[in-house]
């Protein structure tokens, strides 16, 4: 068994598609299929079953790649540590957060670290609040912007680096696109364009509306700020969007418009693994996060 049908066999595994997991690996899909039909040789067991153009895990290829992927993190984390242990300036730091922060903030913190440590290497994985969790217990990233953040959890630390206000989001024909600020029960009979089930915005957004006294009629939903944002600007809606997904100008954008009652935030943190010790340049980050944002807060 050779490292390479792993991470060959891990690659199928996520894309479900051979062709797309060779054009990714950057290499041909024949050479793809070899390593994978070889690792199901060797191993003895079937991997996977086809289901139409894609390919679809056996319960046994579910199975192992759960330890496939734990096995390669650990990998990762040991080349990292050795790198790390040599010249702390060469390491890795992986890094994962919510896309909404990818707009602004992570490039930002991110630019502002490679000042000081220039050949210092970022790992960026975007995710959900629940996959996010999941990354950083099982090791796949040190660190994670995670929001809201959990003032307990059984399985990370960390600390509350900003609270961020959330804005209403308006047609350009809109009847309060004019006014400095509103209440929120003011959108109560407009539909809203919403963020998906598993994204966290979503539940403030609902939690707020009904603060306001009213169930939000949902017109739309979407998984990307850009789709947020664009939809509301066709007229499709109204919405709630935080402050840092708003700071980029594009051609199709919504009125920006205040909302006083009630006081729409979240709350965003940097969470690790709880009873672990990060790798040196990932603990050189985190301090830099926490100074960072001690002196520029950010918040409204």
């Amino acid at each position: 068994m050779e490292l390479r049908q792993l991470q060959y066999f891990v690659k199928v595994a996520k894309k479900q598609h051979v062709t797309q997991a060779a054009e990714e690996l950057h290499v041909a899909q024949s050479a793809v299929s070899r390593q994978i039909h070889q690792l199901e040789e060797e191993l003895g067991m079937q991997l996977f079953v086809q289901k139409g153009r894609n390919l679809q895990l056996t319960p046994v290829g579910k199975l192992f790649l759960m330890r496939m992927e734990e096995l390669l993190s650990g990998l990762d984390k040991a080349v990292n540590e050795m790198r790390e242990f040599l010249d702390p300036e060469l390491g890795e730091v992986r890094i994962g957060f919510p896309h909404t922060l990818g707009i602004s903030l992570i490039p930002k913190v991110v630019a502002e670290f490679r000042k000081g440590h220039p050949q210092v290497k970022f790992r960026l994985k975007q995710g959900t609040f629940s996959s996010l969790i999941r990354d950083v217990t099982r090791g796949e990233v040190d660190l994670a912007f995670i929001s809201p953040f959990p003032e307990r959890h059984d399985q990370v630390d960390g600390e509350m680096l900003l609270t961020e206000e959330l804005y209403a989001v308006l047609p350009t024909g809109h009847p309060l696109a004019g006014q400095e600020s509103i209440r929120l029960e003011q959108l109560k009979d407009d539909p809203f364009v919403m963020f998906s089930d598993n994204y966290s915005l979503r539940s403030i957004v609902y939690n707020a509306c009904k603060e306001a006294g009213f169930t939000p009629q949902i017109g739309f939903e979407g998984e990307e700020t850009d789709t947020i944002r664009g939809l509301v600007a066709a007229g499709m809606g109204v919405g709630l969007l935080p402050e840092m997904a708003l700071t980029e100008i594009s051609d199709l954008m919504p009125v920006k418009v205040r909302v006083t009652h009630p006081r729409v935030t979240r709350t965003i943190g940097l969470v690790r693994r709880k009873g672990e010790k990060l790798p040196i340049v990932a603990e050189m980050f985190q301090r830099f996060l926490f100074n960072h944002f001690r002196e520029d807060p950010l918040e409204s």
